[in-house]
């Protein structure tokens, strides 16, 4: 698939040459004793975000940002008419420190047969607080990094970009939106906009603080059958890979991060753009 204007395509989507889920098949879900297992059922494509091979994401254009996030939503609503899916998880690696085997600009979409744990933890986490005070974690969460101010780094009309009050990883920053959605795909094209502002901002601030750091992004966006839900937010999560995980963190669970998330949010708010 290709999203063309007048001097040729300005964006590409394609199946994933070494695919981590193939999309042939059926999933033959099997018990095996306490075991369950399935087959790798999915689909795995990789999104060309610019023809421009030395541009990077942060380089982009507001107008070919927001084209890019519209992609996303495109191909998650065609991954979601198969019934076989369930959620699809968005996400891109920069450079080969954070995962990265191409150097052409891309990110990666993977329809998943199942919900990914980290978002499915964040779900029952965000259920638990709906029951107990009736409303959403995620909207509590921007109205009071909103007044506290102390750990925002960017605002604009729609989105809101933070410093997370326990980060697991120095300079670990969200992108939030206002308005409460639950998925991704959800939100309107004109908001779209305000989405690519936030996020190139925030990877020119990065790249800026951090000296162009290898980083990971992800959006964290509720599965298919949790569309509408009042407790979960979706939100894009971007991690610099500034350490490694070692002994304590997987034996623990724990995070040591040396850089306060106030401390962070107050050099990044400093920074302008910058090359």
């Amino acid at each position: 698939m290709a999203y063309r204007d007048a001097t040729g395509w300005s964006l590409r989507v394609f199946p994933n040459r070494f695919p981590a889920l193939v999309i042939e098949g059926d999933l033959q879900r099997e018990g095996d004793g306490i075991y369950d297992h399935m087959n790798g059922v999915g689909a795995h494509e990789v999104l060309v975000e610019t023809p421009d091979h030395d541009r990077r994401f942060a380089d982009l254009s507001l107008a070919q940002a927001q084209l890019v996030l519209g992609a996303y939503s495109d191909r998650i609503n065609d991954l979601a008419r198969d019934s076989r899916f369930r959620s699809v998880m968005i996400f891109k690696n920069y450079r080969a420190a954070a995962g990265a085997t191409l150097a052409h600009s891309h990110s990666q979409i993977i329809a998943l047969p199942t919900v990914p744990k980290t978002v499915a933890d964040e779900m029952r986490g965000a259920l638990d607080y709906y029951q107990f005070k009736e409303r959403c974690l995620f909207c509590d969460l921007v109205q009071q990094e909103q007044r506290d101010r102390r750990r925002v780094v960017f605002e604009n009309a729609g989105h809101l970009v933070i410093e997370p009050y326990a980060p697991r990883f120095p300079f670990e920053t969200w992108i939030v939106p206002k308005v409460h959605r639950s998925a991704y795909e959800s939100c309107p094209r004109e908001e779209l906009a305000g989405l690519a502002e936030a996020l190139l901002l925030t990877l020119r601030k990065l790249r800026r603080a951090l000296d162009d750091p290898p980083y990971n992004f992800m959006f964290h966006s509720a599965p298919f059958t949790a569309r509408d839900t009042a407790y979960y937010h979706w939100h894009i999560e971007i991690v610099p890979a500034l350490g490694q995980i070692a002994g304590f963190e997987w034996g623990s669970g724990f995070f040591i991060n040396p850089t306060p998330p106030e401390e962070a949010a107050d050099f990044l708010r400093g920074l302008v753009e910058g090359p």
